[in-house]
């Protein structure tokens, strides 16, 4: 029989649970044993066996979740220690040093930052006290996880390798866009200023060209006027000459004609006075036609010089339109520069254009970049201001927790002292009633004895 009835209550009453087996619990393909964990984060760098993952301490766990940060997001303390101070400083002001620790303020950046990263490793319920109070159970899932996020990590390295690539060469390009647009632009600029100059050249240019046009016109008609003189003249002096040669044949054969008749003189001079006269009257004629023929040959010499001051005319006419011609070839070939000059005018434009197009973009992306980040900042400046407030309600319910907690403290000391005093008054009354059930044991005894004595005794008489 158990005469401590508390005792026997807390010894008779059975776990709920104990009276059924427990589910089996479903099995997480990521878990690794601590071994293996172990080996790896001493691979990385950091010394580490089992016992220090099954007793944790704070500032190992920290030292390594802190590598982990600096090889996956290239952070660490030294980083966030700005940005947390200059955060500090805006929420306590000139009190911030004196209510929050470097340490502390570094570890608390440390933990928004790996926090980020662990929701990307698939553990949504990181903690701050993963950090300064680490279990063996949490600290096994969470490297656990981080390790598989690493080596899957590794395995990608070539896709990530790829995108950032991409990324760099977009950037390359994009700057390099931005300073061809920016030479463009230039000149651009500098073909502007000169388009005054060379459209008034142009037009100068176009002038003279119309002025010269009609000049051309009536030079080649000169031209070909004189082409047509010459040609009849040539052909006039040609048929003179073929006729003085006729005619200076005809007078040798004449000739050779009165030396063969000349003996025939002495013979009969009737007929050959008639023949001496009518030789005469065809010497006369020939005469009359060899200064017919010669003044027709000094016409024809002046017109011969006539004809070689016009073709020096013409000759001079025609360099005048062979210059022309390649003023108007140069004309042509300015037009045509200036009209490739007009087309590269209008690419360089139409580039211009899509450099400004993409700048636009650009410019676009970085205004919605700027709203998400002054939406960011105001986001972060809101959460700032609820932390800053709920360290305030922190600060008051710690403040209020201290106070009970002292209280508390109070009472349970003067409820230990009140038990010490109980217990003292038991174990009193312990000994007393010890002492009284020995007193009544021996009193037992005696009575006993005494009566084992008297029937002793009275057997005796009897007998």
């Amino acid at each position: 029989m158990d005469f401590n009835g508390r005792y026997s209550m807390a010894r008779a009453q059975q776990p709920p649970g104990t009276s059924r087996k427990q589910a089996p619990e479903e099995v997480d393909a990521f878990m690794m044993p601590d071994t293996e964990i172990a080996t790896c984060i001493t691979e990385i760098g950091i010394p580490c066996t089992v016992p220090d993952l099954q007793k944790p301490v704070p500032q190992h766990i920290q030292k390594i979740f802190e590598y982990f940060a600096y090889i996956l997001m290239n952070t660490s303390r030294d980083v966030v220690s700005p940005a947390m101070s200059a955060a500090a400083a805006d929420i306590a002001g000139a009190d911030a040093d004196r209510l929050y620790s470097a340490d502390t303020r570094d570890l608390m950046g440390l933990f928004v930052m790996l926090r980020g990263l662990l929701e990307k490793c698939s553990i949504d319920d990181f903690a701050f006290s993963d950090l300064y109070r680490p279990t063996h159970a949490r600290l096994q899932k969470i490297l656990s996880y981080v390790i598989n996020f690493v080596r899957f990590r590794e395995s990608q390295t070539s896709v990530i390798d790829t995108h950032f690539d991409e990324a760099e060469r977009t950037k390359a390009r994009v700057a390099h866009l931005y300073a061809e647009k920016s030479d463009l632009e230039a000149r651009l600029a500098a073909l502007q200023r000169a388009r005054p100059g060379v459209d008034k050249s142009v037009k100068d240019k176009e002038a003279r060209l119309a002025e010269l046009k009609p000049r051309l016109r009536a030079l080649d008609q000169t031209k070909d006027k004189l082409a047509a003189e010459w040609h009849r003249c040539e052909v006039e002096t040609e048929r003179l000459k073929g006729t003085y040669e006729e005619r200076a044949t005809q007078l040798d054969g004449l000739r050779a004609e009165a030396a063969r008749l000349r003996p025939y003189t002495a013979h009969k001079p009737d007929a050959l006075e008639a023949g001496v006269r009518d030789l005469n009257a065809a010497l006369a004629g020939e005469r009359a036609l060899i200064e017919a023929l010669e003044r027709r040959t000094r016409a024809l010499g002046s017109s011969v010089e006539g004809f070689s001051a016009v073709s020096g005319d013409v000759q001079a006419v025609t360099r005048l339109l062979a210059d022309l011609a390649g003023e108007l070839g140069k004309e042509e070939e300015e037009r045509a520069k200036a009209a490739r000059h007009r087309e590269a005018l209008s690419e360089r434009v139409s580039c211009v254009e899509d450099v400004e197009r993409q700048e636009r973009l650009l410019v676009k992306q970085l205004d919605s970049m700027n709203a998400r980040t002054e939406k960011l900042r105001r986001g972060a400046e809101e959460k700032s201001e609820a932390a800053r407030v709920r360290m305030e309600e922190l600060k008051a319910v710690h403040g209020k927790l201290v106070r009970e907690r002292g209280e508390k403290a109070r009472e349970v000391e003067r409820r230990r002292v009140r038990i010490e005093q109980t217990e003292k008054k038991m174990a009193d009354l312990k000994e007393n009633i010890e002492n009284e059930v020995h007193a009544a044991r021996e009193e037992y005894l005696k009575m006993e004895s005494h009566i084992k004595l008297y029937i002793h005794e009275m057997e005796q008489s009897i007998s």
